[in-house]
């Protein structure tokens, strides 16, 4: 047993010198004495602990400090912090004793690398929180990412030991989180190592079979590396610069992606192989010229594919990165990749952020990857951000593929592929982003939900009586507009109902009463309300009004209130019957009262789901039916619609019976048909009706004449059935105006 220790002993000190004598930026007395100190503490902390494999834990911070100092190039702070990333939560070491020790700014970072133990909010996934308390921290110290990633780069290297279920958990975290995080901060090394050991676990059989088959044409390779890199080389020498050529395969994980993004077996995918040409600058020349210099000469030998040209180096990527790719026409006809770096160019590729900022100076502009942690800490400032909205939002930034557009001063922004106008408005600044009403893409006018493209030059057009919509939401990709738009929408709910609370509290006064149990007994079943906010909202909004009130408060409304109540007291069964169904496989509930189809005002989506065939809206006939699903959702549809009757006559059992509350706070699209006899102006006198009189938003007009006859169509926002009638009467009167119906409701 002594000699096991022993064994044992002896590794961990080898690992230790290891660790210390590759510390390459351990230039100050006292560094190599810190880093003994706090393996010291963490040796102590956990000699009684053993990792899964069986060997001794202390190995675990011992390969996070090497992977730090080593592989991202990182100093001793982020070696010490490594080493003692672990003992605050496995141990009886606190946060205190850590900053006697160290100082405040180590126990910071591993605060923000402590996995939280309390009590979360109880949607909250526990690993969403833990990320976002380590988020926290970037705002003071983005050495805790790092440190993070290569915690995860350790685990990731020794996953064999864990049981299968595990892997899988861990491989899927990782795809999905931590290998675009690495591709963020510029660590491409890293992200590709992530992603092919995700793979690996998740995807076994496939991981060694792609393995097999690039080991079977090894030999190959080497041959066309030395035959294609040779005539580059040689021109290369001739114009005295210093350089490197490498050729080597593709990551597993990316083949294995180009496979299931185009549908094809391997032998289909032929660029395996990327070149890279890493040159020592010549002084007095800028990078970029030289880059494109070396351009020109592969091309007098191996003719370009002109579409495939990526010019990172006049506007690097948002992780910092640089460099000049272009596609060639390789000796075996075969199209070839070539990346064209400096060796600064190289360094930051490879080490990303800790090289980013070894190039960075004072006079340097702020990077992409500056800005990028900016917008990080401004969705951390958010206080009511869920741990998992703020995931689900945070990794919209994770986005490997970046567009470029252009203001109208000629600024540019970075945005993710498939951004919209609505994105790009709230990029530049939240103000305009909720006042904006359409914009100008290249001089031509598009609206909101406008997808661009890169190079795209955008002037948004803004409007002080406007304001951000809930239906918004669908309009954007980035974190930053997501958090905008939600954050206005919960500020708009809340003045709604302060307001309302307000007005009705003033009302009360005037008949000597105030709010109370009983007195809201009566008035929310009177006026359709859910709950106290949603009456609060209705009056603030001007959709309920008071004047009724004594009379309300003076009946008798004994029967009404049960039946009401009886309809809540459903809804509250019903919500406990879904959170239990899938542990006890409760029977569908039976609704006995109408479910109220209600506002919703503190809630993004309703509680219901409205058909896509029907699209009812508000005042519309409609009869429910609750879905043969676990959770039973209950969709709404129009009572003649073919699909509902259709239901009514085979599935009669799953009906059930709703009813619309008065909703208008929510709008929604209807498609009106129109026509009549052809006249000069007629088409000026319904957008006067629709705008003027009627105050009606338009989405679209299509608008066709022939004969002496016209047609058109027109898709609106609505409220509820009320404005289409006031809208069908407002068109009637319009001389030349003789058929009008609504057709169908649209997304």
């Amino acid at each position: 047993m002594s000699s096991i220790l022993t064994a044992e002993e002896a590794r961990i000190r080898d690992e230790l010198n290891t660790l210390i004598t590759n510390c390459t930026r351990c230039y100050k007395k006292g560094d190599k004495a810190l880093i003994r100190k706090a393996f010291k503490i963490a040796y102590d902390a956990h000699k009684d602990s053993r990792r899964k494999s069986g060997d001794p834990y202390i190995l675990h911070p011992l390969a996070v400090g090497r992977i730090v100092s080593e592989e991202m190039g990182l100093g001793v702070t982020s070696i010490v912090s490594s080493l003692l990333h672990d003992i605050v939560e496995d141990t009886d070491y606190t946060l205190e004793d850590i900053e006697n020790h160290f100082g405040q700014k180590i126990a910071s970072i591993v605060d923000g690398l402590t996995k939280i133990s309390g009590v979360f909010d109880k949607n909250s996934s526990f690993q969403a929180e833990n990320f976002r308390k380590m988020l926290l921290t970037l705002s003071d110290d983005v050495r805790v990412i790092l440190i993070k990633l290569a915690d995860r780069l350790h685990n990731m290297r020794t996953l064999d030991s864990l049981p299968t279920h595990k892997q899988l958990k861990i491989s899927a975290e990782t795809l999905y989180l931590y290998a675009p995080l690495a591709h963020r901060m510029g660590f491409y090394a890293i992200k590709t190592e992530l992603e092919d050991l995700s793979l690996k676990y998740r995807y076994p059989k496939i991981y060694h079979e792609l393995e097999d088959n690039i080991k079977s044409k090894e030999k190959s390779h080497q041959e066309f590396i030395a035959e294609f890199s040779k005539p580059i080389s040689e021109q290369l020498n001739k114009n005295n610069i210093l350089h490197e050529i490498t050729g080597r395969y593709k990551s597993i994980y990316s083949i294995w992606h180009k496979m299931q993004s185009k549908n094809i077996p391997f032998e289909e995918v032929y660029d395996l192989m990327a070149f890279r040409i890493v040159f020592d600058p010549l002084p007095d020349i800028p990078e970029k010229t030289q880059c494109w210099n070396i351009y020109s000469m592969i091309t007098d030998i191996y003719m370009p594919k002109p579409e495939r040209i990526r010019d990172w180096v006049s506007t690097p990527k948002a992780n910092g990165y640089e460099a000049l790719h272009a596609t060639v026409m390789g000796p075996n006809g075969n199209w070839v990749e070539i990346q064209i770096r400096s060796r600064r160019m190289d360094e930051i590729a490879e080490r990303g952020f800790a090289a980013h900022w070894k190039y960075k100076t004072e006079s340097s502009q702020e990077s992409e990857l500056d800005k990028w942690i900016k917008r990080i800490r401004e969705l951390l400032e958010s206080p009511n951000y869920d741990a998992l909205e703020f995931l689900d939002d945070f990794k919209l930034n994770l986005f490997a593929s970046e567009i470029f557009i252009f203001t109208p001063k000629g600024d540019i922004k970075t945005l993710p592929v498939n951004s919209t106008v609505l994105d790009f408005a709230y990029e530049i600044h939240t103000n305009i982003g909720h006042s904006a009403i359409g914009a100008k893409v290249n001089h031509k006018l598009v609206p909101l939900n406008h997808i661009l493209k890169s190079g795209d030059q955008v002037e948004i057009i803004t409007s002080d009586a406007f304001h951000s919509r809930r239906n918004w939401l669908n309009n954007v990709i980035t974190a930053k507009a997501k958090a905008a738009i939600k954050s206005q929408l919960k500020a708009d709910t809340k003045n709604r109902i302060e307001k309302g609370k307000k007005m009705l509290e003033e009302k009360l006064l005037e008949i000597k009463l105030r709010p109370s149990a009983r007195v809201m007994r009566k008035l929310l079943p009177a006026y359709e309300a859910a709950n106290k906010d949603e009456l609060y909202s209705k009056i603030g909004t001007g959709i309920v009004q008071l004047e009724n009130l004594h009379e309300i408060l003076k009946k008798n409304t004994i029967s009404k209130w049960v039946n009401y109540w009886s309809l809540q007291l459903g809804r509250t069964s019903e919500k406990l019957r879904k959170a239990q169904v899938m542990g006890n496989n409760a029977q569908k509930p039976d609704y006995k009262t109408p479910i109220l189809l209600s506002e919703n005002v503190d809630k993004v989506a309703p509680d219901y789901t409205l058909a896509k065939c029907c699209n009812p809206i508000p005042g519309d006939h409609v009869v429910g039916f609750i879905q043969e699903t676990p959770e039973h959702r209950v969709i709404i549809h129009q009572s003649k619609c073919p699909e509902a009757i259709k239901m009514l006559s085979s599935h009669s059992e799953q009906f059930v019976p709703v009813k619309w509350t008065t909703h208008r706070l929510l709008s929604f699209l209807v498609k009106i048909k129109i026509g009549g006899i052809d006249r000069f102006g007629i088409f000026h006198d319904i957008t006067t009706v629709l705008t003027d009189e009627l105050n009606v938003n338009i989405r679209s007009i299509n608008l066709n004449s022939h004969d002496g006859i016209w047609e058109a169509s027109m898709e609106i926002y609505v409220h509820d059935t009320r404005d289409i009638n006031n809208l069908i009467m407002g068109l009637s009167r319009i001389k030349g105006v003789e058929t009008i119906e609504r057709t169908e409701t649209v997304q």
